[in-house]
């Protein structure tokens, strides 16, 4: 799981860095709007982990952009606004969750665990199955009908991006984004 975190203050972005870690999940950041809009543009994510007061911008502007884009990345925002018509706005230009500062790292956590629960299922998972095809994430391996699949590195993202989403088609350029 890959998450970019869009936070003005170093103090939290680290706090935030090293709760990832210790959960063994990756973490890209940015300060700002700008920053966010370039990482996006090359880079694809799960999930993002947004601030609404940056020092270029409010939040709720990305995330107007990604959802009149019909990007459909999670967007948990966290943020020091917590009047209800704060959270009541962001739920419904999109976020798929609010948290306010301050927070537990260990509830942000399992609040992305949630939200990916909920809309990536696979990615939930150390374990992936669909039919008699199981991906073990953490050690890379694939089996099928219990036979053991050597796969390199590109054809097991390959793998396991289809197998997060079952029935889907998808672009070579939706391909070559979600696995290169």
């Amino acid at each position: 799981m890959r998450a970019l975190l869009v936070e003005d203050n170093p103090i939290l972005a680290d706090g935030v860095a090293l709760a990832f870690a210790k959960a063994g999940l990756s973490l890209e950041h940015t300060g700002t709007l700008e920053g966010a809009r370039a990482f996006l543009s090359a880079f694809s994510v799960d999930i993002v982990l947004l601030d609404l007061t940056l020092p270029d911008g409010d939040g709720l502007t990305l995330l107007g952009e990604l959802r009149g884009r019909q990007d459909t990345t999670p967007v948990l925002i966290l943020t020091a606004r917590d009047a209800v018509r704060d959270r009541v706005t962001g739920l419904d230009r999109g976020a798929d969750d609010y948290l306010t500062k301050p927070f537990s790292m260990s509830e942000l956590i399992a609040r992305i665990r949630a939200v990916l629960r909920r809309i990536r299922p696979g990615l939930a998972d150390d374990r992936l199955n669909h039919g008699d095809i199981v991906i073990d994430r953490v050690a890379h391996r694939v089996r099928r009908s219990g036979q053991e699949i050597h796969l390199g590195p590109t054809e097991f993202r390959l793998l396991d991006h289809l197998m997060q989403h079952p029935g889907r088609v998808f672009s070579r350029e939706q391909l070559l984004d979600a696995v290169w």
